[in-house]
């Protein structure tokens, strides 16, 4: 009886062979030599599927890995180990318009590695939550009586100081930065403030607070240490470990001879408020930027090594916010409706039952603007695309190329090879209501938008009391839901002129499950220089000197965001 081998196409331990054996007489040669090809194709194809499968696997575990590596960064809920000795901790109060919060950070002995930064994550307590505290009001409400703040501000640093371990008070930094508040007081009472805190607190408390620790930072630093923040919570400051990774080619300012270097593409944020929007992403390649616009600096500890050095446009519109534009847009309103009247002897909005149609308010939903003792009655007509028509002027563009709102300077962005972050009403707009935060997509938008404006009043009432949007959003945010879509809409595509098909902005209330706030940024630059002062104390600890280059760690001089020095001797 006859037997097909099949041996020469794989390895000797694969040998298998077909006997026809039992099978009747009329199986011909032809029919034999289908058998061995569909035997063979079986072969070949589990195989082809098995390195797939297996490619897939490890390809899924590699990304799983930088995920997970990231996730241990901001996810890591353990309770702080306090008896370390090598942990080092830094505090950062953050005294906004509204209140003062206190963060404590930590971050374990630095790896001596002067190409890494330090490893720095929010202090957790035995309970393992995050060492956070705040207290009300604002600071700038001791404008009129300075002597005050000292004791205001005593509970956030009572609470730090139980946390810290106390043998590690004289070596932790404490920074007292200041926003938006006190920005907008005289620079007399700002000194005032600031002078009774850099007086008072070093008699109560032991922590490392020279003056330049206390300080009214610009809305340009708060958007460079947001950025910060992101791109150190995403690891873009990490180095390049796979073929996978984004990155950018980047010019480095004064190393133009060693030409451009590759390294992470770093994402940019969009942060649009109430009152103010902001704009903050690198500028990899050179540009002409005016230095107003430009935060330059080196993340690294030492200046001479210049992988860490970036260059930032930040750009901050004070009345670009969500509620500054519905504002703008009521004044406007009012003011044309009543000349109107005036001009052309009408009685529109006088009255609830000759109301001004308002494109950017839900369909049949009722309002009404109060100015000066008189009001203007307003009812919804729902219509997405004339609302966005109608609010195009309010972002005071100009015919100049790169320009954004206000007519303010752009630089290029490489919409092709960038992503971006969009937080706050970029994101209530997109997930509160409407339910689709995340991966943004112009198209879906603009139609859940549409479909949201032009939905009666009553019902979205009615699901509103079902509890069909988010558990947060509330009566206010329903009937300016569909302003806000065309705000954001057109501040995003017209103002900072991305493209409609762009595919990389993702709206967000928080990075892997975490808030990020601009205080991690301010920690992260402000201590930037300690990985240097570690590395000389290995080297003097290892070759047995007694004079060190750099003996002690020096804060950087105040509001030195755009230019870093390295302030040790060399």
């Amino acid at each position: 009886m006859g037997r097909i081998g099949i041996s020469c196409l794989f390895p000797a331990s694969w040998h298998f062979s077909i006997s026809p054996v039992g099978c009747p007489r009329i199986l011909n040669t032809n029919l034999r030599q289908i058998i061995v090809i569909s035997v063979l194709t079986a072969a070949v194809s589990l195989l082809y599927f098995s390195v797939v499968i297996i490619r897939n696997k490890y390809g899924r575990l590699s990304r799983d890995k930088k995920l997970q590596r990231y996730l241990a960064r901001v996810t890591d809920i353990e309770a702080t180990d306090t008896n370390n000795p090598n942990v080092n901790y830094g505090v950062v109060v953050d005294c906004g318009s509204s209140g003062s919060r206190i963060f404590v950070y930590c971050w374990p002995r630095h790896n001596g590695n002067p190409h890494d930064l330090l490893d720095i994550r929010q202090m957790r307590d035995q309970n393992r939550k995050p060492v956070v505290m705040k207290i009300k009001p604002g600071i700038s409400e001791f404008a009129t009586s300075p002597e005050k703040v000292s004791d205001y501000i005593s509970p956030l640093l009572n609470f730090a100081a139980e946390h810290v371990p106390r043998a590690k008070h004289k070596e932790t930094p404490l920074y007292i930065l200041c926003t938006a508040g006190m920005r907008i007081l005289p620079e007399s009472q700002q000194k005032a403030i600031l002078e009774d805190l850099l007086t008072d607190i070093p008699v109560h408390f032991d922590f490392l607070f020279s003056d330049s620790h206390a300080e009214v930072i610009s809305g340009k630093q708060e958007g460079v240490y947001a950025w910060i923040g992101i791109n150190f919570v995403l690891g873009r400051f990490e180095h390049i470990e796979d073929d996978e990774e984004a990155v950018v080619e980047v010019n480095i300012p004064g190393s133009e001879s060693r030409g451009a270097i590759l390294r992470k593409r770093t994402a940019g944020i969009l942060d649009m408020g109430g009152v103010s929007t902001q704009i903050a992403y690198e500028v990899p390649k050179t540009e002409e930027v005016a230095k107003n616009l430009l935060a330059e600096f080196n993340l690294g500890c030492d200046v001479h090594q210049t992988e860490h050095v970036y260059r930032v446009y930040v750009a901050t519109f004070l009345g670009f916010g969500g509620n500054a534009a519905r504002q703008r847009y009521e004044d406007r309103i009012f003011a044309s409706t009543v000349q109107k009247n005036r001009l052309l002897g009408k009685q529109t909005g006088l009255a609830p039952d000759t109301p001004f149609l308002d494109p950017c308010l839900p369909l049949d939903i009722k309002d009404e603007i109060q100015q000066n003792g008189q009001t203007i009655y307003l009812r919804g007509t729902g219509d997405f695309d004339l609302c966005r028509e109608t609010i195009q002027p309010f972002m005071n563009k100009t015919n100049e190329t790169q320009t954004s709102l206000n007519g303010v300077y752009q630089p290029p962005i490489h919409f092709q090879n960038s992503e971006f972050y969009g937080f706050s009403e970029f994101y209530y707009c997109t997930e509160d209501v409407l339910r689709m935060g995340g991966d943004y997509n112009a198209a879906a938008f603009t139609k859940a938008a549409k479909d949201y404006c032009a939905t009666k009043w009553s019902i979205l009432r009615e699901r509103f009391d079902r509890g069909l949007y988010a558990s947060h959003a509330d009566l206010h945010r329903l009937k300016y839901q569909c302003f806000k879509s065309a705000w954001m809409f057109e501040v995003f595509h017209r103002g900072f002129s991305f493209p409609v098909n762009y595919k990389n902005l993702k709206t967000a209330l928080q990075v892997y499950d975490k808030e990020v706030q601009w205080t991690l940024g301010a920690i992260l630059y402000r201590t930037r220089f300690l990985p240097l002062r570690e590395i000389r104390m290995f080297i003097i600890h290892s070759e047995g000197s007694m004079e060190p280059s750099c003996p002690v760690w020096r804060p950087p001089p105040s509001g030195a965001t755009e230019h870093l020095k390295c302030t040790c001797p060399h």
